[in-house]
């Protein structure tokens, strides 16, 4: 008889945490809806604009721009030899 009032015990607990667990869900849910502060998608964009800007100088785009042309450069030769 002391395991059956154990085990009802656990699951009154277990029903009363459910029922704060869904009300404090309730709240939340609805304090998103009217402030918006909790929205994923607001939290994303501000993430995105506090990155800064990575700048290159003109001689590193040349850099970069030159060995883009010398592997474009090798593919063509490559298609052509096929």
């Amino acid at each position: 008889m002391l395991m059956v009032m154990t085990i009802d015990s656990i699951l009154s607990q277990l029903d009363s945490e459910i029922a704060r667990l869904t009300q404090v869900r309730s709240l939340l849910a609805n304090s998103a809806k009217t402030s918006g502060k909790f929205s994923v998608g607001k939290a994303i964009k501000v993430q995105a604009k506090r990155r800064k800007k990575r700048v290159l100088s003109a001689e590193a785009r040349k850099r970069i721009a030159d060995a883009q042309r010398k592997r474009w450069a090798a593919q063509k030769a490559k298609s052509k030899k096929d």
